[in-house]
């Protein structure tokens, strides 16, 4: 199946999935008008873990969750329903298109309850990783309220606002592990689950994320990309072809379970490459990154603040 170890035994409780290898390249031709039919053998590459209850993928960042109309190998729902010969699956977790990592899906009504309601209940949460412009020295945590952006040509562009009936209260943390070449790498952590939440924040911060078209310094990039797909010449703009986003882990702190996603190709290659940052403290960060977030959970475990 997925490349993994486990260090418990592989029951839907107590698990711990420790990962540490990159996935495939991802290559130009990914980032067009519609992306490419997923492979039978692609798939089974992003498996993290399955059992009879839920099965967790590493999502690449050019894949959308949903459906769509190029059919079921165009989407990780429909790959999965196809790999599992099911005609439904639920949906337990999500991430947006650009944004790679753990992906949650239950198999039957029971286990999405049990994640559906961990989530109404603040009992699951997650940890991201990304890679901002500039150098953050010191934890910063962002609390404001979110909305749509009515000065934007893009419908869907989300803004810093001030409260109204219409805005939503949103709050993330912001964690340097390391920052080189004017750049950090961050530690992410939501308190609330608002669109494009860390995106927004971090363009409020004045910290944008690499390879950000819709936050970034022209939302004209996201514009030309949904009318035509990428352009090469954006690549030393931008740095990447997809915002530098990655869900690390996943968590339900009731049922004690743990899921970490590998870093992605591109999200390590410019790590190494453009931050100049050598593969030991790539895996350093790692487990800095995990360290923080197995105390963050513990606390909330324990009753504390999330």
């Amino acid at each position: 199946m997925g490349r993994y170890v486990i260090t418990q035994p592989q029951v839907f409780q107590n698990i711990q999935l420790y990962i540490h290898f990159f996935m495939p390249a991802l290559e130009t031709s990914l980032w067009g008008e519609s992306a490419p039919l997923v492979s039978k053998e692609e798939f089974l590459q992003w498996i993290i873990f399955e059992d009879d209850d839920v099965l967790v993928l590493n999502k690449p960042g050019w894949l959308v969750c949903h459906p769509s109309k190029n059919g079921p190998w165009s989407s990780l729902v429909g790959a999965a329903k196809e790999y599992l010969g099911m005609e439904s699956i639920h949906l337990a977790s999500r991430l947006d298109r650009e944004t790679s990592g753990c992906v949650l899906l239950a198999k039957h009504r029971k286990a999405a309850r049990i994640w559906q309601k961990g989530t109404e209940d603040r009992l699951v949460s997650r940890s991201y990783l990304a890679i901002l412009r500039g150098c953050i020295k010191e934890k910063v945590s962002v609390s404001t309220y979110l909305g749509n952006d009515p000065t934007s040509a893009v419908f869907v562009k989300q803004r810093v606002t001030e409260e109204s009936k219409k805005s939503k209260e949103a709050k993330t943390h912001f964690t340097p592990l390391t920052c080189q070449n004017d750049h950090t790498l961050c530690l992410v952590f939501t308190e609330t689950g608002r669109k494009h939440q860390i995106r927004v924040h971090a363009q409020h911060i004045e910290h944008i994320l690499v390879g950000e078209k819709l936050y970034g310094d022209d939302e004209n990039y996201y514009l030309e990309f949904c009318e035509g797909g990428w352009k090469d010449n954006w690549l030393p703009d931008l740095g990447m072809y997809r915002q530098a986003l990655h869900g690390r882990s996943l968590c339900h702190h009731q049922e004690n379970v743990t899921f970490r996603a590998p870093l992605p190709d591109d999200f390590g290659n410019y790590l190494q490459n453009e931050i100049q940052m050598d593969s030991q403290l790539v895996e350093n960060c790692l487990a800095q990154a995990d360290r923080i977030t197995e105390d963050r959970n513990r606390v909330v475990l324990e009753g504390g603040a999330s």
